[in-house]
């Protein structure tokens, strides 16, 4: 599979559910039982700002090789002129392109995402 074929959308998609799926384990494994109190913490690391913070850390950080890099950007970049209300625009694609990274190594190397996502630290 190409995976410079997949519409970036369409990364950002899996991403998403992947990145959900991951933080809500990783909360119910720290003891959190209480759906209320998992939608909570959750919100710290799924949120459009928190995927930017995390997605700035990886860049200033280096963690990312260049073909990541450039799926980041192209969620980044693509032309979508809608976002949610409780976020502006820029924070919105940003956290797309986050979304699209996250997809993207799901499908290529889940080595490689089991890393990227154990950067992530879950307090």
């Amino acid at each position: 599979m190409n995976l410079d074929n997949i519409n970036v959308i369409a990364l950002a998609y899996l991403g998403d559910a992947v990145y959900e799926l991951y933080i809500r384990e990783k909360l119910i494994n720290k003891g959190i039982v209480k759906v209320d109190d998992l939608q909570k913490e959750a919100i710290n690391y799924v949120s459009a700002k928190s995927q930017v913070r995390i997605l700035d850390e990886l860049i200033s950080d280096n963690r990312l090789f260049e073909d990541e890099i450039d799926v980041v950007k192209r969620g980044r970049n693509y032309k979508r002129n809608i976002h949610p209300k409780n976020t502006d625009i820029v924070t919105y694609k940003k956290s797309t392109g986050f979304e699209a990274l996250i997809g993207y190594l799901y499908l290529k190397d889940k080595k490689r995402l089991n890393d990227i996502l154990e950067f992530i630290e879950v307090k």
